[in-house]
């Protein structure tokens, strides 16, 4: 395996991106943070370049702003508040995180710069032979399930065969209580759409802050806890379980960053349009 280093990737001008860890270097999520609050009121006062953090997580729960209750863990288990966009999301060992931390002009344009990464992520999944694409309403990178349509057809392919799905007729289904076959982590086996790529930002003071985590080989089942990204009708996916091969952080990573660079610098900043 490839090892990988920790500091700042040098580059003359531009992004600058800081390994923070990973692997057994793993970041609890208040240290990282903490760091991102740092380099952001850094940024804000331009004592520093657009900067993005890279790492890995010591697993851990955290819940954006639109989080309902009865989307987090039924057992009690800590979540992290959290001050970002989005709901509630798991990150850990196998799972890619980065942290843009760029400052834009005003009035900022949100939803442009999620549109942002979302592209840069989906060239990251091209250059592995997976299609990643965009959910019309739902950010991040998704996996679109097969347009199979009957059980019998499901089940030829390998699929799970449920004869009857209840989050048809339910918008409240809660997979957690209704057994594994309906798992977030099953998706794949269910030819469901399946999110690889999460996203959940904030902007403040013009500069922005959290960002992505992609799933490359995580425990995907650390997400049946919880109803991910409050989204009851699909499912999580790896680029492993995709690709159905091992692949690590280290072969990743170095993509991540090329295509980071070329969208985040090769993009004409502009104003929200008011």
């Amino acid at each position: 395996m490839t090892a990988i280093s920790r500091g700042e990737t040098p580059a003359p001008e531009g992004l600058r991106f800081v390994h923070l860890g990973f692997g057994a270097d793993a970041v609890d999520y208040e240290s990282a943070w903490q760091e991102q609050r740092r380099v952001h009121a850094a940024r804000f006062a331009d004592e520093l370049p657009d900067t993005c953090l890279l790492l890995e997580h010591q697993a851990v729960y955290t819940a954006g702003r639109r989080t309902s209750e009865d989307e987090r863990p039924l057992d009690g288990t800590p979540v992290v508040d959290v001050d970002r966009g989005g709901k509630i999301t798991w990150h850990g060992p196998g799972q890619l995180v980065g942290y843009p931390i760029q400052k834009l002009p005003r009035p900022v344009d949100v939803v442009a710069h999620v549109r942002r990464l979302e592209e840069a992520l989906i060239r990251v999944c091209a250059e592995f032979g997976v299609q990643g694409t965009r959910v019309e309403g739902r950010s991040g990178v998704w996996i679109l399930g097969d347009t199979v349509g009957t059980a019998e057809q499901r089940a030829a392919l390998g699929g799970l065969n449920l004869d009857f799905d209840p989050r048809t007729a339910d918008e409240l289904f809660d997979p957690r209580l209704n057994g594994p076959e309906y798992a977030p982590s099953n998706a794949g086996q269910r030819r469901e759409d399946r999110k690889l790529a999460a996203i959940g930002i904030r902007v403040a003071k013009g500069v922005t802050m959290h960002g992505f985590a992609l799933n490359v080989n995580p425990d995907n089942t650390s997400f049946d806890k919880i109803v991910p990204c409050g989204i009851r009708d699909a499912g999580v996916a790896s680029l492993a379980n995709e690709l159905g091969r091992e692949i690590t952080i280290a072969e990743v990573l170095p993509v991540v960053e090329k295509h980071l660079r070329d969208v985040l610098e090769g993009a004409e900043l502009l104003p929200r349009a008011v």
